[in-house]
């Protein structure tokens, strides 16, 4: 069976936002807590983190999350890398090192803001982390299932989605070349990000996010990567039929 939970679903201040008072932040609704974006891509048995947000040891707490046996970056921007040095928990825990799967870019990104984590392994486990980095140019294999990297434009810089089978993950996009778009059709679930209703230059608004989903044509489609600026109760008062608002927790099934 495959499926995903959603661990984070905010944008990069996750919320409440520092000093902000506004409704969404003073929101008692846990819904509109929105720590920052990450999820888990369950290939049978197995887990597979797709990036490590700053609150990662809180999130996998929060959802049970106690084993991965993989991990694939999106991007190298600090909200979906600074969770990096609690990988080593999940070290310990397996006993074993931890495969993890990123582009050229954002594998030098993560050699040089972690290089600890790639000098000489410690005769222990749990000092730091212990990886064996992939770099990916193309589709690649994980336990049997193949996983399709999709490029998008997140404004000057090109972010990773995932596509397993009918699952398929896309964070932090502005725009969605005509390429990806072709590889994204088909899929029954279409994770994507919707920053708010607001244009933004570097992020997908609500209704841009809305005419991406119309091109794919999935079952479900699930929008995250939100700001302060939405109350989950407003959206999901106006999303179309077979959208919905992702938050912190839930977990999904195809």
């Amino acid at each position: 069976m495959l499926g995903l939970t959603f661990l984070g679903t905010g944008t990069s201040n996750g919320i409440p936002v520092i000093g902000c008072r506004c409704r969404t932040c003073t929101s008692v609704d846990p819904r509109d807590r929105r720590t920052r974006s990450s999820a888990v891509l369950h290939l049978g048995e197995h887990n597979v983190l797709i990036d490590t947000a700053p609150e990662l040891r809180l999130q996998a707490i929060a959802t049970g999350l106690s084993h991965i046996e993989a991990v694939l970056f999106t991007h190298a921007h600090a909200d979906h890398i600074a969770g990096f040095d609690d990988l080593r928990q999940f070290n310990y825990l397996a006993q074993a090192p931890l495969p993890i799967y990123a582009d050229p870019e954002t594998a030098r990104e993560l050699r040089v803001r972690y290089s600890y984590a790639f000098s000489e392994p410690l005769p222990f486990y749990g000092g730091k982390p212990d990886l064996r980095l992939h770099e990916f140019d193309g589709p690649f294999h994980l336990f049997g299932y193949e996983i399709v990297p999709i490029p998008v434009d997140h404004g000057r810089w090109t972010v990773y989605g995932f596509r397993c089978g009918p699952i398929a993950y896309v964070t932090d996009a502005k725009t969605v070349p005509a390429r990806s778009i072709e590889l994204l059709r088909g899929v029954n679930v279409l994770v994507l990000n919707a920053l708010r209703d607001r244009p933004h230059p570097t992020h997908l608004s609500l209704a841009e996010a809305l005419t991406i989903i119309e091109q794919v044509c999935p079952e479900r489609a699930y929008l995250t990567h939100v700001s302060h600026e939405v109350m989950h109760a407003d959206w999901s008062a106006k999303l179309p039929p077979g959208v919905q608002l992702a938050y912190d927790g839930l977990q999904i099934w195809v």
